[in-house]
């Protein structure tokens, strides 16, 4: 799931945003990474997005959506490292958890894709994609449990 600039996106980002839109992965990472490349070593020191070229909104937008074109090129551990960026600068954003939860879960760790899954709901209790991944996650952990305690 991709996140959307907001509070007067950059131009970087907005010209990103668009490639992502169009499917055009390649241009939209480049724009993304250039953002992140400027952006990232004073995300320390950025607050609010007024008057500042880089807020943390925007930069954890541009973690998040060039971790999803990491996921859709089935580089998984390269897009939770973005997913994780992203949180580090903006620990109250859903998605990235969102995103770095499916991601364990389709690597089958199961505990700390529940983790994620139960911060999302946490930030944003109608989030049903979240629920539904948390009940899917709940009971694939007991399947794979109920296996493994067979096969003894």
């Amino acid at each position: 799931m991709a996140g959307r600039p907001e509070h007067g996106a950059r131009t970087a980002l907005s010209l990103a945003q668009a490639h992502f839109d169009r499917g055009e992965f390649t241009e939209a990472e480049a724009l993304y990474s250039a953002y992140i490349l400027q952006c990232a070593p004073a995300a320390s020191a950025i607050g609010e997005c007024s008057g500042s070229k880089c807020c943390p909104e925007d930069l954890a937008t541009a973690y998040n959506n060039r971790g999803q074109i990491k996921y859709f090129r089935v580089e998984f551990y390269e897009a939770m490292d973005d997913y994780t960026a992203a949180i580090g600068v903006q620990p109250n954003f859903e998605v990235p958890y969102y995103n770095r939860g499916l991601i364990l879960y389709r690597l089958g760790y199961f505990d700390d894709a529940l983790k994620d899954f139960k911060k999302v709901l946490d930030l944003n209790p109608g989030f049903q994609d979240a629920a539904l991944s948390l009940k899917q996650t709940i009971l694939d952990k007991e399947e794979k449990q109920r296996r493994i305690g067979n096969s003894y």
